[in-house]
């Protein structure tokens, strides 16, 4: 390899920590910016080990020389808890906090606008070392791309008595002060920055939304099946306390710290199994480690803030896959055929009073049999009320809602994550498949993106933001925008 390849592969950046060297590499679709520069593994904060495992992060001490970041870093998740359906791989060590950061040109003058992307996985798993999270198609369409990690689970979330709470929710803070302070080195405008993310990610970033403590931090918000975790401070002490006496420790930093990394991750696990109980209850109530009403960080619950008028003043864009969960009740379908509607939804949660109508207006479900009703009620229960309720808080503030309706070619309904990778653009990635099936529609995936686009560049993501007529974009082949979208939802409110 001669010089001058070198310096056509390899560019360089100066961060306020020291100099980083990335990679060009093309982006895809034979339009727009040609390349993209990926720089991996940029350190944000200290590795939250030692002293600092259960602390807030630590800003990234200064380095010297030019550091690689040509790989992706450490992942907070360890192995493979076979949960997520995005290829989302784990990558051992312990420098965990890190950015990655996608750029199609390096020219401050010409500052572009910002995606910051936040992974989902129930608050307990998921990567953003995911090949379907690369920026590179939205570089190629002038925005710049940030992934980012943060810690998980109990190191993220528990709650210890002389630890700060909501630990993960601080690396995202974190994190975003250092996209405010590097971002302009790269090519990004730090005034224009949407944050966004699906499932877990979905939910962290509506959860910042209603925080007035990080409102400077981010300027529009893309929320994709978001699931919020909004857990009590009582509940959240008494699992931190329920996981020591587990332990056998004190539920003090010391007594956690005395435990092993895998010895916390196996109690975890123990404690946060379903039993195949009561389904309602779980619903309800969302698993015990997310982010915390802590009344320091995080005052009161998401859409109370909301309801507040915090975060009034920044765009909205929010929806869900009409089918989430279905696939969670595909194995019971033999065995729902002998259990009568009207039990099967009391299992699932739905008063008595609303079964009738909540029936009524899913006709169209109701006639494919009971295990795609079960799993509708999960979606609507756990995914689309919240939706609602949470277009109702934010009143006039800008506001678009959506739903994603073109059902998989392998499972023949929209299930959770298959929108993904119609917003990134990257139907052409691995174990795309058994997700979206075959030949998933290109020309769909082109108006999710564009819409995304639209949102980060302008703020407004091209059809008409929520109003009394409950209007939504339907993304399907052929897309639609229709009022009374989610009425099918309105008789759980």
């Amino acid at each position: 390899m001669t010089s001058s390849d070198v310096e056509t592969r390899y560019v360089e950046v100066q961060t306020a920590a020291g100099r980083v060297r990335g990679a060009w590499r093309p982006t895809t679709g034979g339009r727009g910016n040609p390349q993209s520069a990926a720089f991996l593994g940029i350190p944000f904060a200290e590795p939250p080990v030692g002293e600092l495992r259960y602390a807030a992060p630590v800003p990234k001490a200064p380095w010297q020389g030019v550091r690689d970041a040509l790989a992706f870093a450490p992942t907070a998740q360890r192995g493979d808890p076979g949960v997520t359906l995005i290829p989302e791989p784990s990558i051992p060590g312990e420098a965990t906090l890190n950015v990655n950061v996608f750029t199609p040109e390096l020219a401050p003058e010409t500052a572009r606008p910002v995606l910051v992307w936040i992974h989902g996985g129930g608050y307990f798993a998921g990567s953003p070392a995911s090949p379907w999270y690369d920026g590179r198609n939205f570089n190629r369409d002038d925005v710049v791309t940030v992934t980012l990690s943060y810690r998980l689970g109990f190191d993220g979330f528990g709650w210890i008595e002389d630890a700060p709470s909501n630990r993960g929710v601080r690396d995202w803070m974190l994190a975003l002060e250092w996209v405010q302070q590097n971002i302009t080195a790269f090519g990004g405008d730090p005034s224009r920055v949407t944050i966004a993310g699906q499932s877990a990610g979905g939910g962290a970033v509506m959860t910042l939304l209603g925080m007035e403590a990080a409102q400077h931090l981010f300027h529009g918000v893309y929320a994709i099946s978001g699931a919020l975790a909004d857990v009590s401070a009582e509940r959240s002490e008494a699992f931190g306390r329920q996981l020591a006496a587990s332990g056998g420790v004190e539920p003090t930093r010391a007594g956690f710290s005395s435990l092993s990394e895998e010895k916390v991750l196996e109690l975890q696990k123990a404690a946060t199994a379903f039993d195949g109980g009561d389904m309602s209850k779980i619903i309800e109530e969302g698993l015990p480690l997310g982010p915390s009403v802590d009344g320091d960080l995080i005052k009161r619950s998401t859409t109370e803030s909301l309801r507040a008028g915090v975060g009034a003043d920044k765009p909205l864009v929010l929806g869900a896959t009409d089918d989430e969960f279905t696939m969670a009740m595909a194995d019971a379908a033999k065995m729902l055929r002998w259990v009568p509607r009207g039990m099967l939804l009391g299992k699932l949660g739905v008063p008595r009073d609303r079964r009738a109508a909540y029936l009524a207006a899913n006709q169209d479900v109701v006639r494919l049999g009971k295990a795609r009703l079960a799993g509708r009620v999960l979606t609507d229960r756990m995914f689309r009320t919240a939706i609602l309720r949470i277009a109702a808080a934010r009143g006039t503030a800008p506001t678009w809602t959506y739903r994603f309706s073109w059902p998989s070619g392998h499972f023949g309904f929209a299930e959770h994550c298959l929108d993904v990778p119609f917003f990134f653009d990257c139907l052409d990635g691995p174990a795309m498949e058994p997700l979206a099936g075959p030949n998933p529609p290109q020309a769909l995936a082109d108006e999710v993106h564009a819409a995304a686009v639209s949102f980060i560049a302008t703020g407004d993501p091209g059809w008409r933001a929520w109003d009394a007529t409950g209007t939504a974009r339907i993304w399907d082949t052929p897309s639609s925008d229709r009022a009374g979208a989610y009425a099918s939802v309105k008789p759980l409110l």
